[in-house]
C-alpha cells in the first residue's frame, strides 16, 4: 500500500492538492470500468482543487458562465419539459470540472501520467470486448458487491460488433479512439527498455484490433488521423506518403462512381468487410430517408431556424423528430447542431469557439514539436472533437468526463507553455 501511495504521489503538479491528485489518478484509471466509482473519486478531486482558485479569473470560464446562463434560461420555455432540466447534467457540471481538473493536468509530466492511467484503464475494455466476440462472454458481471456491474452482450452489440464495457459499438469505438494516441505514445517514447517497448507494442496491437472490430467508421478514421500527429513532424516526409499509399486502395474500393477498371482490383485487395462498410453497402436499400444523417441534420436545421436564440431544450430533438418524420432518433448525430437545437445558436457558438480556440492555440504554441505524450494529448482531443461531427459519444458520461479532462489539459498547455522544467523527452 505504501508503494502504491508513493507511486500515486509522484509527478504531482504544484497546483494539485495531494489527496485530490491521488483520487484523480484512480478516477481516471477506473473511469471506463465504473462511472460511479470514478465519479466519486473525481468529485473528491474537484472539491479539493476548487478551494485553491477563483473561477472567474479565467476568461474561458466567463464564457462558460454565460453559456450556462443561456442554457438555464432556455429550460423555462423548453418543449421537452423536465427533460430539459435533466439534460443540464451533460453540460453544467462539466463546466465546473473543466476548471477544477486543470490543477491535475498542469504540467507535461502530469499529463503524461494521466494519459498512461487512461490507457491502463482501457485494458478491461479490450479484454471484455475480445472476450465477448472470441470466447462468448456474456454479462452481467458484478465486482465489489455490485458496485461495478459490467453488462457485456454475448457476441457483441449490435450484430457481432465489439462493444466491451459499453452499451454500443460506436461508443466503445470512441473510447478506444481517444486511448489510441496514448498507446502510440507509449510505443514511440524514447529511452525504454525492450521489455517495455514490447509490452507497449502488444497493447497497441490489441487496441488497434479492437478498434477494427467495433466496425465503426469513425473509429477506423481515428486510427489514421492520430498516427502522424503522435509521430510528429519529423516523420511526415515518409509517413504521410506511406499512409496515402495504404489508403489509396481503400478509397478506390469504397467510393461510388470509381471506374470498374480501378475498383475491381482495389476490392480484390481490400477486405470486403472494410470497403462494404465504408461504402454503406451493408445498409443499401434497408434505410428510409428519415433514418439517415442528412435527414436528421435537415430537420435539426429547420428547428434551429424556428428557435435560434434559446433553442427547444435538451432532448427536444428526440421528442420532435418522430412527430415530423415518424422515425425516432435520440439526437441529430452532430454535437454542434444538437447544441443549437437544444440551447440555441449563441450557446452553441460559445462552446464550439472555446474548444476550437484551445486546439488552435495549442497548435500555434508548437505542441507538435513537444514530447510525444504532449502530441498524444492534442491528438486525443482532436480525435474526440472530430468524432462529434457525425455522432455524439459524449452522451456516455465516461467519454464526457474524459473529454473535459483532455480540454482542461489543453487549457493548461496554453497557459503555462513553455515550461522546460516539466517537459520530458518523448
Amino acid at each position: 500500500m505504501r508503494e502504491l501511495i508513493h507511486r500515486l504521489d509522484s509527478c504531482r503538479p504544484e497546483t494539485a492538492p495531494p489527496l485530490g491528485w491521488r483520487c484523480f489518478q484512480l478516477g481516471v484509471f477506473v473511469l471506463p470500468s465504473s462511472a460511479l466509482i470514478a465519479g466519486l473519486l473525481l468529485l473528491v478531486a474537484l472539491v479539493a482543487a476548487s478551494r485553491r482558485g477563483r473561477f472567474l479569473q479565467d476568461k474561458v470560464n466567463r464564457v462558460l458562465l454565460v453559456v450556462a446562463a443561456l442554457m438555464v434560461i432556455g429550460c423555462f420555455r423548453a418543449t421537452s419539459g423536465w427533460l430539459a432540466w435533466v439534460g443540464m447534467g451533460n453540460w453544467l457540471p462539466f463546466f465546473w470540472a473543466f476548471w477544477g481538473f486543470q490543477p491535475y493536468v498542469a504540467s507535461a509530466a502530469a499529463r503524461r501520467r494521466v494519459g498512461l492511467w487512461l490507457l491502463a484503464g482501457t485494458v478491461p475494455v479490450i479484454v471484455t470486448g475480445l472476450g465477448q466476440l472470441w470466447w462468448g462472454w456474456a454479462g452481467p458481471f458484478q465486482i465489489l458487491g455490485g458496485a461495478i456491474i459490467w453488462h457485456i452482450g454475448e457476441g457483441g452489440t449490435p450484430d457481432g460488433r465489439f462493444s466491451g464495457l459499453f452499451d454500443y459499438a460506436n461508443i466503445a469505438g470512441a473510447w478506444l479512439a481517444l486511448a489510441w494516441p496514448f498507446a502510440l505514445a507509449a510505443l514511440l517514447q524514447a529511452g525504454q527498455s525492450w521489455q517495455r517497448r514490447a509490452a507497449a507494442l502488444g497493447l497497441a496491437a490489441l487496441l488497434a484490433t479492437s478498434l477494427y472490430l467495433t466496425d465503426s467508421r469513425n473509429a477506423w478514421g481515428a486510427l489514421v488521423l492520430a498516427a502522424p500527429i503522435v509521430a510528429g513532424p519529423i516523420s511526415w516526409p515518409w509517413l504521410l506518403p506511406l499512409l496515402l499509399l495504404l489508403l489509396l486502395p481503400v478509397i478506390l474500393a469504397s467510393l461510388p462512381g470509381v471506374p470498374a477498371l480501378l475498383q475491381a482490383p482495389a476490392r480484390a485487395l481490400v477486405p470486403e468487410a472494410i470497403w462494404a462498410r465504408l461504402n454503406d453497402v451493408k445498409f443499401a436499400g434497408e434505410r428510409n430517408l428519415a433514418s439517415t444523417r442528412l435527414s436528421q441534420w435537415g430537420v435539426a436545421l429547420m428547428l434551429i431556424a424556428e428557435r435560434p436564440w434559446l433553442g427547444w431544450g435538451a432532448a427536444a430533438f428526440s421528442v420532435i423528430y418522430p412527430l415530423r418524420t415518424g422515425q425516432w432518433h435520440g439526437h441529430p448525430h452532430n454535437v454542434v447542431i444538437d447544441l443549437a437545437v437544444s440551447h440555441g445558436l449563441p450557446a452553441a457558438v460559445g462552446v464550439v469557439a472555446i474548444v476550437l480556440w484551445l486546439l488552435i492555440r495549442a497548435a500555434r504554441l508548437g505542441i507538435a514539436r513537444e514530447p510525444v505524450f504532449e502530441r498524444a494529448w492534442w491528438a486525443a482531443t482532436l480525435v474526440l472533437v472530430v468524432l462529434h461531427a457525425t455522432d455524439i459519444p459524449m452522451y456516455d458520461s465516461r467519454i464526457n468526463i474524459a473529454g473535459w479532462i483532455l480540454l482542461a489539459g489543453l487549457r493548461t498547455v496554453e497557459r503555462h507553455h513553455p515550461d522546460p522544467l516539466t517537459l520530458t523527452k518523448g
